[in-house]
């Protein structure tokens, strides 16, 4: 992609200044790996909305499993001729050199149920199942990659967690309280996007289908829930620092950048998400590419 076509979509989506403000704290490698990753996971989910739209379950059915082929061993995988697969192992490459092999089967396994999640979500599409508010929140923690998010924090700290606190209550609802919040505010905002794209999965819309809300009363409800997450990460934020008093330096160094940019991630997500091109639209004409794809997108899709 030229130089200006990079400028003109990383100003006015803003992809790469979200993640800067999520983990904070990282040496210029690791975040910068993290922010292709990121821009990466934008463009997969654009394509998987064009998938279903088109009906191009082979080709979605087809790349999910090369991406799991991928996780096991992305140097293999650099110079495939999908842009999207070889774009995924150029940044799960440079992640795996950091925490060892524990670290990187973990977040396998949490991607490989990122891919499950979207294959869901792509049965849910062409069958026009919307899904309960129960369902569609445990599916969205999934869709939204919650647990890989989590890694990542590990990563940005650069040392991975002990497992006493990582796999605690007090963190995990640490950690869910963040992402929810982020997920669920992404769902506030994208409503009039996703509606206009004929999409079930969205907090607001199964409010909508399944409860008989208005879109006004559904997106007052979906902010009440919103705020409630903030309200449960700071409860948990305290808890999960209390685990580690007294702990030795390195892991509860730690354990306090994983907070810290738990809480980092409430507040870029929130002020993203008023800043970026991508969810000022509510109406286009083809739902499979909205305005913020460009032509450039549009002459070397296949």
């Amino acid at each position: 992609m030229p130089p200006d076509r990079t400028r003109e979509i990383a100003e006015s989506l803003r992809y790469t200044d979200v993640i800067a403000g999520c983990f904070v704290g990282g040496p210029e490698p690791v975040l910068s790996a993290i922010t292709d990753f990121s821009c990466w996971v934008f463009v997969w989910d654009d394509q998987h909305d064009r998938d279903i739209t088109r009906r191009r379950e082979r080709d979605w059915a087809r790349r999910s499993d090369t991406l799991r082929a991928t996780l096991e061993a992305p140097e293999s995988y650099l110079a495939h001729p999908d842009p999207l697969v070889a774009g995924f192992a150029d940044s799960v490459g440079r992640f795996y050199p950091y925490l060892g092999d524990g670290w990187n089967a973990r977040f396998a396994g949490h991607f490989h149920g990122v891919i499950d999640a979207y294959a869901r979500e792509f049965r849910n599409r062409v069958t026009g199942t919307v899904p309960s508010l129960a369902e569609y929140l445990e599916l969205r923690r999934h869709t939204f990659a919650h647990w890989v998010w989590l890694d990542l924090l590990e990563l940005t700290a650069q040392h991975e967690l002990p497992p006493e606190v990582r796999d605690s209550d007090a963190y995990h609802r640490a950690g869910l309280a963040s992402q929810d919040f982020s997920a669920w505010y992404n769902d506030l905002w994208s409503l009039p996007k996703e509606l206009a794209a004929g999409d079930v999965h969205n907090i607001g819309i199964s409010l909508m289908h399944h409860r008989g809300l208005t879109r006004r009363q559904a997106s007052t409800e979906t902010l009440r829930m919103v705020r409630g997450r903030v309200t449960d990460f700071n409860e948990a934020e305290r808890d999960v620092a209390a685990l580690v008093t007294g702990a030795a330096p390195e892991p509860r160094a730690a354990v306090h950048s994983c907070l810290f940019n738990m809480r980092n991630w409430i507040s870029s997500v929130y002020w993203y998400h008023h800043e970026s091109g991508r969810y000022r639209i509510e109406e286009w004409d083809d739902p499979t590419r909205p305005p913020y794809l460009n032509d450039l997108a549009v002459r070397h899709e296949s």
